[in-house]
This record gives C-alpha cells, sequence and structure tokens, in this order.
C-alpha cells in the first residue's frame, strides 16, 4: 500500500473521540495494514505501542487540566491538544495490533495492561503543578515529538509513514502554544518569569530519557537531540530563561520507561484510565 493510501484512509472521516464501550470502529478500517516485506511485524509493534503510549498518557495528564486553565481559551486549547494525542494514539496502538499478527484492539491495549506493559516515556506520566509546569511538559514533548514524527515521514511502513504526517500538523500547533506561552511567562511578570523557569526545573531530569537509543526503533533516538536543543535553545533566549543545570533521574538498572519502569504516579494514573474498563469490561453504551 501507498503512502498516500494509508494517509487518505487513516484521515477521511476518522473521528478521533474515543471512550471504553462506545463501540468505535478500528480507526485503520479500510487501510492496507501488511506489513512491508523486510520489516518485522514485532519490532513495528513494539515501537508504535512505544509512541502510541506516549500520546495515550500524556493525553490523560492533558485532560485533567480541563476546568483548570487560566483561561477558557486555554481550556478549550489544551483540551483539543489532548484530543489531538488521544487520535494519535488510536491509531499507532490499532497499528501495533496488526503489524504483530494478534489483532488486538485499541481498548485491549489502553484498558487491559498492567504498569509494566506500558512503554511510554516518564516525563508523559508527570502530574500535577502550576501553569508553568505543565508549559514546559508540552514544550518538552511537543519539540521532542515533532521532531521524531518529522523523520517518521519517511517510515519504510507506509501505515506508520501516514500516521506520522498527521501527526507532524496536530504537534507543529503543540509546539507553537507551548513556545508562546513559555515566551509570555517567561518575559512576563518576576512571579510568571519564576513559575515557567521552576517548570523546566521540574522537568528537565526527564529530557535525557528521550534520546536514549533503545533496541526497537525506526528512528534513533540520539539523532534527535541536535534539532530539539536548538529549537529549545531558541525559545528559551526570547523567553528569557535558562537551560537547568539538572542530572537526569536514572532508572532502575538502565531500565527505564522504554522498558515498562515508571515513576509513582503511573499506577494511580492507570487506576484512574482503566477504572471503568476493569469493573464492567462487557459494557456499551
Amino acid at each position: 500500500m501507498s503512502f498516500d493510501n494509508a494517509y487518505e484512509a487513516i484521515t477521511e472521516e476518522n473521528d478521533s473521540r474515543w471512550a471504553f464501550g462506545t463501540g468505535f470502529e478500528d480507526p485503520l478500517s479500510g487501510v492496507d495494514t501488511t506489513v512491508p516485506s523486510g520489516v518485522d511485524g514485532a519490532r513495528l509493534a513494539a515501537y508504535c505501542l512505544m509512541l502510541g503510549d506516549d500520546a495515550l498518557i500524556f493525553s490523560h495528564r492533558l485532560q485533567e487540566w480541563c476546568t483548570n486553565a487560566p483561561e477558557l481559551e486555554d481550556e478549550v486549547a489544551i483540551a483539543n491538544i489532548a484530543l489531538d494525542l488521544l487520535g494519535q494514539a488510536r491509531l499507532l496502538l490499532a497499528r501495533a495490533g496488526k503489524a504483530d499478527g494478534s489483532e488486538r484492539s485499541e481498548d485491549s491495549y489502553a484498558f487491559f495492561r498492567s504498569e509494566q506493559e506500558y512503554r511510554n516515556v516518564r516525563l508523559a506520566e508527570l502530574e500535577g503543578g502550576h501553569f508553568g509546569h505543565l508549559i514546559a511538559r508540552l514544550l518538552v514533548f511537543s519539540i521532542w515529538r515533532l521532531a521524531l514524527l518529522q523523520q517518521l515521514q519517511s517510515s519504510v511502513d507506509p501505515v506508520l509513514a501516514a500516521i506520522a504526517d498527521k501527526g507532524v500538523k496536530e504537534v507543529a500547533y503543540h509546539r507553537d502554544y507551548a513556545a508562546q506561552w513559555a515566551v509570555r511567562l517567561g518575559d512576563g511578570t518576576e512571579l510568571s518569569h519564576a513559575r515557567m523557569q521552576e517548570g523546566l526545573d521540574a522537568v528537565w531530569p526527564y529530557v535525557d530519557e528521550l534520546f536514549a537509543a533503545h533496541e526497537v526503533e525506526f528512528v534513533e533516538s540520539p539523532s534527535l537531540r541536535p534539532e530539539f536543543d536548538a529549537i529549545l535553545d531558541q525559545v528559551l533566549a526570547v523567553a528569557t530563561l535558562k537551560r537547568p543545570e539538572i542530572g537526569a533521574i536514572a532508572g532502575v538498572s538502565g531500565r527505564m520507561g522504554r522498558d515498562g519502569v515508571h515513576t509513582e504516579r503511573m499506577g494511580f494514573l492507570l487506576a484512574t484510565l482503566q477504572s471503568v474498563a476493569r469493573e464492567h469490561p462487557d459494557a456499551t453504551w
């Protein structure tokens, strides 16, 4: 299947809203999901699971900001960013189930895995704090994810390439939104500057993990660091913010989010995310 056909299929009338038990169609319905010759389906599935989990978990954290943003306009913007990521998660989790031949559904991946089976980076699961913390997490996440998706636009798998191409258009806005707020806060009042710097300091220990090489990759993670640094430095300069000089939080025996090792926050997040599905696994409405 060509990239153009895959892209048209996943974007045509594709409703990215999603909730357990609502009977939504497979987001890849009508797409030729045959794994290309020479591509290991299990590795492709594992990689899609990583990127899908990043989007799903960070989307959940953004949804927690609904009714808590400083302005109504930002309520809408943050909710839309969360929905964009949820749509990406749906496509990527569905691709994982097709790639490895398991036919496992997006619901199955999202609601019926244990904490250790999730493969998201730990930054995605960070919670709470003030608005400066949120913007710092969104800024770092979106700069990194956009660089990643741009490289995946030329993926050997046309389905993954199409998902990435769709995601680039969305995450470009996410990055712009976060950068504008970072500048507004950083170059604003003494208080807003301090809050934005606090947010960057809090997220910084989780940045190195984004660029750690993993045995299952379709884009070499370390190769994304130069672009990330260049764009972030541009934003920090305009925002009069300092790049934090804080060490990375190590994993457990070298294992981190990609290996199923998460922060203590992850278990509580999944308890909320999966509660209805776990209690009523056959529910529909």
